[in-house]
């Protein structure tokens, strides 16, 4: 099963993986990009491609 994993150490915010994530993973909490539902998570990797700061890690 897919789990996407956030760096916050690279993480900006900019929010573009709650933007293109089809299946609806991540959620902006408090002004801050979350992992809200890691189970929705298929795989395609969205997130990761499209994430400027390479912030985004999706482990098999």
């Amino acid at each position: 099963m897919p789990r996407p994993v956030i760096d916050y150490k690279k993480c900006d915010n900019c929010k573009v993986c709650v933007e293109v994530c089809p299946m609806g993973v991540y959620a902006v909490e408090k002004g801050k990009v979350v992992v809200k539902n890691p189970e929705k998570c298929v795989g395609c990797r969205s997130c990761e491609v499209q994430c400027h700061a390479s912030a985004i890690k999706v482990i098999e």
